[in-house]
């Protein structure tokens, strides 16, 4: 089935996220609060509401988006070259800007949106932040009403558990067992959160989302049974 898809109708995509505030104490009273009780069953009695603010960036209603990566491939008879540009500034722009992107060039009903856990993640943490900041959703996030068939989203995480939904699989493993070459990062996602705040170096966090993206795309071409992508297909534009 995923070998019917047409390839050049897919827009692959990764988003790096961090806490909404540097420091817990830059929360307000209300939000500190609500942070404690959100974050109480993960933390347990582990950590105090502080000490665990550092992973506010996986829950959009506490983080921020500070990167979206995105890539396409073009394809010319048996030769395809895979594109890669990413969003990135203040949050309030780069949405828009991916908005733009999705209603001027994957607005179509054939167009696609892939992400490495994307159905629990990336997809639905853009479309909550785009709501906060009151930016109305494009249609290829905006699920409501739409049957489970009808959703343009795939997820390679969600491919690789063929049903077995209690199975989790990270991108780096699934890269692995699959024999896709692995990039060279120098960091991992448990770091962003330094690198933006301490170092401020996005441009890091751009490398790293960006490569994410590449690795998801060649893991797609992996379960198609497709040739994966040598260094002179990938383009950054």
């Amino acid at each position: 089935m995923l070998q019917k898809i047409n390839l050049e109708n897919i827009l692959f995509l990764d988003i790096e996220t961090v806490p909404e505030k540097e420091n817990f104490e830059d929360l307000d009273d209300a939000k500190k609060e609500l942070w404690d009780q959100k974050s109480r069953y993960q933390r347990k009695d582990d950590y105090t509401p502080e000490e665990f603010y550092d992973r506010a960036g996986i829950w959009a209603e506490f983080g921020t988006i500070v990167c979206i990566s995105v890539g396409y491939f073009s394809l010319n008879g048996d030769s395809k070259t895979f594109r890669v540009t990413s969003f990135q500034g203040g949050e309030v722009k780069l949405l828009k800007e991916f908005k733009n992107l999705l209603n001027s060039h994957f607005n179509q009903p054939k167009h696609l949106l892939c992400a490495h856990n994307g159905k629990e993640f990336d997809f639905p943490y853009i479309a909550r932040r785009m709501i906060i900041h009151g930016i109305s959703l494009p249609y290829k996030l905006d699920l409501f009403g739409k049957k489970p068939w009808e959703v343009p989203h795939l997820d390679t995480m969600e491919l690789w558990k063929f049903g077995d939904y209690k199975h989790y699989t990270s991108l780096k493993l699934m890269a692995h067992i699959l024999g896709i070459p692995s990039p060279k990062e120098d960091i991992d996602g448990s770091m962003v959160r330094d690198v933006f705040y301490e170092e401020k170096d996005i441009d890091r966090i751009v490398n790293y989302c960006e490569l994410d993206v590449v690795t998801t795309a060649q893991v797609f071409l992996k379960m198609r049974n497709d040739p994966v992508l040598n260094d002179n297909e990938i383009k950054n534009v």
